[in-house]
């Protein structure tokens, strides 16, 4: 046979191969053309194929993958300014006209360029995490944080668009601080958690400026506080020591000792640092007598400020240790530090550490609430946009009543939590421009820990079931999606856990002497006036009213049972207070004449849960002795620790 033969005979074998019957496993493979690059016709017999094209395929080194032609539509992100009903409505309704003209102008523009820009930076963050490099080549120690450039590029964008500095320069006098708020809000769920350092900064400037902004400080808060990214500082939060968090008066083993020029050098071990990476950094240290000798408990603490590198840019008397492995914010230098003789300069008067930081705890805290409640309306926003793409059972899933149904919770959580936070900022406005009132301060005080633990605690739910709205797609590491449920769990943990923040509130009434709650009482009171006269509310408005005496009556009942029985109960009592409070908010916006269906409809589905649960659990015997005896023993039960020892 001669060798062109064979070269014949050996393309009608590879023709059958690639195209004939195939009987492996039983199954049929068909002539695929329709799959070809080229090609979106429907599967059909493909015309027959010349030998010639085989040979062509079989030139091409790598040939494309025969996967089929249907692709879903990814979720698109839009300007989520103009694109947010009930932030338009609520800027509508508060803002004076002139500022809602030039604020929105500027809302609009940042809502757009977090699409074209920011959006994708912040990806590149969650995508290339810090890493720690302990040595340089020549085996000096050098402890670098190295941080990716999307990261460094956020630090300009923050300074760039005043996203501390807006609430300082008070250009919209009481209305600044909202308007910050508003800009953090859409900014921060595509940050890649830069939102944390601004925290820290904007707490750290806070509490500057509480301190009457001393001439050492100065200079330090024109940073802080600057649109200049040259100059623009973050700050750090040094506070949590090895034998805890929250417990500081218990925790902190950080001694400081007097130099003679004034300043002091710390010495101790810091197991949780944010925003390592920062310029400056508020931290807690106790200090020492001329005996060597510390102040246990609280009224040893005193503040300290220190700058995290010298002028050489040599770390300042600071070893890092290792970066913390968390479960979400990867994006955020997280750090273990040994301070060693570390120059700081106190700031607070001696023992007065604590007291100091609470205004920083204030901002920390609310944009804990920033971050909530911005993370439930991105999931909801981008699910909304999936709804409109995605085909199932014969139709979208935005045209099947119960995916609908599903969303609409979410979107009224949701709505619930931007309100709680709305108001926050709006009465911290007030304080910081000295028109806040009595009430307005104790409001303040009171629904600060609410909205924190209230909100951190939504945005898991509300997340969580925002995931399965994508379905497997939600699931898959590489859409983005997972993270936004992994960075939420932090919301509930940092700044204090549900519980402690819990107790605040209850520290928040017995230090006030009740005035914080007659504040609630007065508030929520002239909301449900306002509503009770509009007959789409009069439901609402009525199971709210119902609630707020049921929450009277228990205020009363506890005032007589004791301390004992108010902790035991303080989680549902946080709860109720944070339900009553958006409730009577849903109602007020209702009620305002620019008010939507969506308003009306929102008030009314949030009103038919439970809102007072503090009152449905202490008539059912939840708070009482026997009720704590079983609850440690259902934990413990068949448990060794349970015999002789709790």
């Amino acid at each position: 046979m001669t060798r062109t033969k064979k070269g014949v005979k050996l393309i009608h074998l590879l023709v059958a191969q690639r195209f004939g019957k195939n009987r492996h496993l039983h199954i049929q493979y068909q002539p695929a053309c329709y799959m070809s690059s080229k090609s979106t016709a429907s599967p059909a017999a493909c015309p027959d194929i010349q030998p010639l094209s085989v040979l062509e395929e079989m030139k091409m080194p790598f040939s494309r993958a025969l996967i089929g032609n249907f692709f879903q539509d990814q979720p698109r992100l839009g300007n989520q300014f103009l694109e947010d009903s009930i932030l338009q409505s609520y800027l509508r309704r508060h803002l004076p006209p002139v500022v809602l003209k030039e604020a929105s102008q500027d809302l609009g523009r940042f809502g757009q360029r977090i699409v074209d820009e920011l959006d994708t930076l912040g990806r590149e963050c969650e995508l290339s995490p810090p890493h720690l490099e302990h040595y340089d080549a020549w085996g000096r120690r050098v402890d670098r944080i190295i941080t990716c450039p999307a990261w460094k590029k956020m630090k300009e964008v923050s300074a760039e668009e005043g996203l501390v500095a807006a609430a300082y320069e008070r250009k919209f006098s009481s209305w600044s601080r909202l308007i910050q708020i508003v800009k953090l809000y859409l900014y921060t769920p595509s940050s890649g958690y830069f939102s944390c350092p601004l925290a820290m900064t904007d707490g750290a400037a806070k509490v500057i400026e509480s301190l009457g902004r001393p001439d050492a400080l100065q200079d330090a808060f024109r940073n802080l506080t600057s649109r200049d990214p040259k100059r623009f500082w973050t700050s750090g939060q040094w506070m949590t020591e090895r034998k805890g968090g929250s417990d500081v008066a218990y925790g902190t083993e950080t001694v400081a000792r007097a130099q003679a020029d004034g300043t002091y050098k710390l010495y101790g071990y810091k197991w949780f640092t944010s925003a390592t990476d920062s310029d400056m950094t508020l931290t807690l240290g106790r200090v020492e007598d001329a005996q060597g000798q510390i102040i246990p408990g609280t009224k040893g603490l005193s503040l300290f400020y220190l700058e995290v590198r010298n002028a050489k840019g040599q770390l300042n008397g600071i070893e890092v240790q290792r970066l913390k492995d968390k479960l979400g914010t990867k994006q955020v230098p997280t750090a273990e530090l040994l301070l060693d003789g570390v120059k700081a300069l106190r700031i607070s008067p001696e023992g007065r550490g604590v007291a100091s930081i609470s205004n920083m705890l204030t901002i920390t805290r609310i944009h804990n609430t920033v971050a909530a409640a911005s993370a439930m309306r991105r999931v909801i926003n981008l699910a909304r946009e999936y709804a409109s793409k995605r085909f199932v059972f014969g139709s979208l899933i935005k045209d099947h009543p119960l995916h609908m149904q599903t969303m609409a919770r979410m979107e009224v959580k949701a709505r619930g939590a931007f309100f709680l936070l709305m108001e926050t900022a709006r009465l911290l406005g007030l304080e910081e421009t000295n028109m806040a009132t009595e009430q307005d301060q104790h409001l303040l005080r009171l629904l600060t820990p609410i909205a924190k633990l209230y909100t951190g605690k939504q945005a898991v739910a509300v997340i969580s079931e925002g995931l399965e709205c994508f379905g497997g797609q939600g699931y898959m590491e590489d859409t983005g999606l997972p993270a936004i449920l992994r960075d939420a769990q932090v919301l509930t943990i940092w700044e204090g856990t549900t519980n402690i923040l819990s107790l605040d509130v209850l520290r928040s009434v017995m230090k006030s002497q009740g005035q914080v709650l007659s504040a609630f009482f007065a508030s929520a009171q002239e909301k449900l006036e306002a509503s009770s006269t509009i007959p789409t509310l009069s439901k609402s408005t009525s199971r709210l009213l119902q609630a707020l005496e049921n929450l009277k009556d228990f205020t009363q009942k506890a005032g007589m049972r004791g301390n004992g029985f108010m902790e035991l109960a303080a989680r549902d009592f946080a709860y109720s207070l944070a339900k009553i409070y958006i409730g009577c908010l849903f109602v007020d916006h209702a009620a305002w004449a620019g008010a939507t269906e969506s308003d009306v409809y929102c008030a009314e589905r949030w009103s038919e849960q439970d809102l007072c649960p503090v009152h449905t659990a202490e008539s059912s015997g939840c708070y009482n002795t026997d009720a704590v005896s079983m609850d440690r023993q259902l934990v413990y039960e068949n448990s060794p620790l349970l015999k002789g020892k709790l």
